[in-house]
């Protein structure tokens, strides 16, 4: 049967992406760096997939065989994650889950009516484009014997090398555009997933509470109420911080250790002082 799929236009990086993109390594070092922690494993395997279509984007961008061998990986990661378990389903659910609680803000006194309507609007688009991407979305990528034969001998050290497997390197050595237009069609399946969970991901950074705290020692505790469960911890600390957390825990209480950063050869040490930083809880 033929595959009823349709390129659905050019790819986007998530936002994360490109504001790293366009503030460049300088402009990195000069604002704050925020750790994320999920507080449970929807989350956690949304943040996943988002870093790796960031990931697979940014690679195959770069028009070079080492490019797309990169991006290559990150695909083949993302595929087996969202093959794994219903990772769609749990997206429309959240989806479905958003458009209701913005929903319910629409008659509260002091809310942009317009941005309300554009959110809803979006998150809507977004459920309607997955939805209809149907149960099978993924199986042309599953049933490709090239991507599978990639994927197994991906799993051996150095195992894609050109006398393993002589179409990929022949793949990899046809001309850029060529190359990373087949990449971006099977990219593209992925598409309506990973947008909707760039959009997700935005949202519940948006909603999140942020409070600034002093971890003694350089150790902190927070325990969440039970009757407001968090999805994401959000550690920010400012530019030139010499420490970086250890975060520990779930959705009812977690610890934070801050860790004094040595070199690449020798183990961190706890800090001592008082580490002052930026607690953001997303619901």
């Amino acid at each position: 049967m033929r595959n009823s799929w349709r390129w659905p236009g050019p790819l986007k990086h998530n936002r994360l992406m490109i504001e790293a993109q366009q503030g460049g390594d300088n402009g990195a070092r000069d604002e704050p760096t925020v750790y994320e922690q999920p507080l449970n494993e929807r989350l956690r395997t949304f943040l996943r997939l988002d870093f790796l279509y960031s990931q697979a984007l940014y690679h195959n961008d770069k028009a070079s065989s080492w490019g797309s061998r990169a991006a290559m990986a990150s695909l083949l990661d993302m595929l087996a994650i969202a093959l794994r378990g219903d990772v769609r389903s749990d997206v429309l659910k959240e989806l479905e889950r958003q458009c209701t609680r913005l929903t319910e803000f629409q008659n509260h006194p002091g809310i942009d009516a317009t941005r309300l309507r554009a959110l809803v609007s979006n998150l809507q688009r977004l459920r309607t484009d997955l939805g209809n991407a149907g149960a099978s979305w993924l199986q042309p990528l599953r049933d490709s014997e090239f991507l599978a034969a990639i994927k197994h001998r991906s799993a051996i050290p150095g195992g894609t090398c050109e006398f393993d497997l002589p179409d990929y390197y022949f793949w990899l050595n046809q001309p850029d555009t060529a190359r990373m237009q087949t990449f971006v069609r099977w990219l593209g399946m992925l598409r309506p997933l990973c947008d909707a969970i760039a959009e997700l991901l935005w949202l519940t950074r948006q909603n999140g509470r942020s409070s600034e705290q002093l971890a003694s020692g350089g150790v902190f505790s927070i325990s969440f109420d039970r009757d407001t469960p968090y999805q994401l911890l959000r550690i920010t600390l400012p530019a030139g911080a010499e420490v970086y957390p250890e975060i520990s825990g779930s959705h009812y209480r977690c610890s934070l250790r801050f860790l004094a950063w040595q070199n690449t050869d020798d183990r961190p040490r706890q800090a001592t002082g008082d580490v002052k930083f930026t607690l953001t809880c997303c619901p």
